[in-house]
């Protein structure tokens, strides 16, 4: 029986030839993350254990939650992390934007290697074909401590995407569609394997977001066959192909469950309270009000995210009286999207450009009781922004700025 990328990866991390679904294997771990929110525990732990971090240059701590703090605590828990870096020496990035999207743009993340971090999104980097994914704050003592971490290697469902994407339809709404269907524990510690030509029509960015959703239908990683467009996006950012390994699945590979989608018949999604994985046609879902908007995070705040809002809100304004905020995934993205005029356009437009980091998921913009918002981060639980009688809706950056236009839960199309 042949092995799934997944498992192929896993296997060289381990020094092994081949491992299965199931199996326990050691792995040697590339890089890792920690973040503003989770690190106060990792850090106190490792400091009182007395551990020494093995691989400091490898261990990269982001303050992108609390980026800038608004209150005193976050401030608090800021300067905890800037702390530890200064006693161990390892990796600080302060105010350069979200993790995940500096750990791809940078080319940090590579093809073939394992990542880990202690934030449960860091399953995005299979998006060029890497292992990534989220872990706790006592396993990330244990990969700093001794640079590797165990893994029970996860059985895989393979998601295979025909067709090709409607106008306004996106990759948000081919991964709401397939959580729509594995529901929010279906993927519990398995791999989902995107693949089909559509998907390796699909840019980085866009790839990543698939990727980062993953998590939600409870993926232990997702990852996409690496090809040309990865090997160009690594090569403009001065990765030599020495540091790459492109592993592709086998004929034979085996997976526990296929899904079969056709994106020719998908429309735009939008996940309804209180899951994820509600996910359904926009225009099922009623001309829902809307208090605020938040665009962006690290699911949809890149450049290409950006355009397409520009792309609809050019020329018009946002509905008076509704909050509407783009939070850039990082400060390249914010410059880039500066130089092509983006900024401008939603400026005139009405919204408000926010500083890149993690915003967009609501950390600064609670929600009051009754409240309803629609955001294109990645997670709408009770009480994920603000008060639990607020209610998160989660859609494309197409659907967002077509509702920002009218103030209600909008279908892009309507606007061509």
């Amino acid at each position: 029986m042949g092995m799934t990328i997944t498992e192929k990866i896993l296997a060289h991390a381990a020094g092994r030839k081949e491992v299965k679904a199931g199996e326990i294997v050691t792995a040697k771990i590339e890089d890792m993350i920690i973040q503003d929110a989770t690190g106060a525990m990792t850090y106190y732990i490792f400091r009182d254990h007395g551990f020494r971090v093995k691989n400091p240059e490898h261990v990269h701590v982001f303050i992108d939650h609390f980026a800038p703090p608004c209150t005193r605590v976050y401030a608090e828990k800021v300067q905890e992390n800037i702390k530890f870096c200064e006693d161990y020496g390892t990796q600080l990035h302060y105010m350069q934007g979200i993790s995940h999207q500096f750990m791809l743009e940078s080319g940090t993340a590579k093809p073939g290697k394992v990542y880990v971090g202690a934030d449960s999104h860091t399953v995005s980097y299979g998006a060029v074909g890497a292992f990534s994914t989220g872990i706790g704050s006592t396993e990330a003592c244990a990969v700093m401590a001794t640079g590797e971490l165990w893994f029970k290697v996860p059985q895989a469902i393979r998601v295979h995407i025909s067709g090709s994407l409607p106008k306004y339809v996106m990759s948000k709404d081919l991964i709401l569609k397939v959580l729509s269907i594995t529901g929010a524990n279906g993927a519990t510690y398995k791999t989902l394997e995107f693949t089909g030509d559509l998907v390796h029509q699909l840019s980085v960015s866009s790839r990543f977001t698939m990727c980062n959703m993953s998590v939600e239908g409870g993926a232990k990683n997702a990852i996409i066959e690496p090809d040309e467009i990865v090997a160009d996006f690594m090569r403009e950012r001065g990765v030599d192909e020495s540091e790459m390994m492109f592993y592709q699945s086998d004929k034979d590979a085996e997976y526990c469950r296929t899904i079969e989608i056709n994106a020719d018949e998908l429309d735009p999604m939008v996940a309804v309270p209180f899951s994820p994985a509600n996910g359904v046609p926009v225009g099922e879902v009623g001309k829902v009000p809307l208090n605020q908007i938040l665009m962006g995070a690290c699911t949809n705040g890149r450049l290409e995210d950006i355009a397409v809002i520009a792309g609809i809100l050019k020329g018009k304004k946002i509905k008076h009286g509704l909050k509407c905020i783009l939070y850039p995934a990082s400060n390249v993205v914010y410059e880039a999207a500066a130089r092509e005029g983006y900024l401008e356009t939603l400026a005139e437009a009405g919204c408000i450009v926010g500083n890149p980091g993690c915003g967009a998921c609501g950390i600064q913009n609670p929600l009051l009781p009754g409240e309803n918002c629609l955001a294109t981060n990645n997670r709408n639980y009770v009480g994920r922004m603000g008060s639990p009688e607020g209610r998160v809706y989660v859609a494309s950056p197409a659907v967002a700025a077509a509702s920002a236009l009218t103030g209600y839960i909008t279908d892009p199309r309507e606007t061509m």
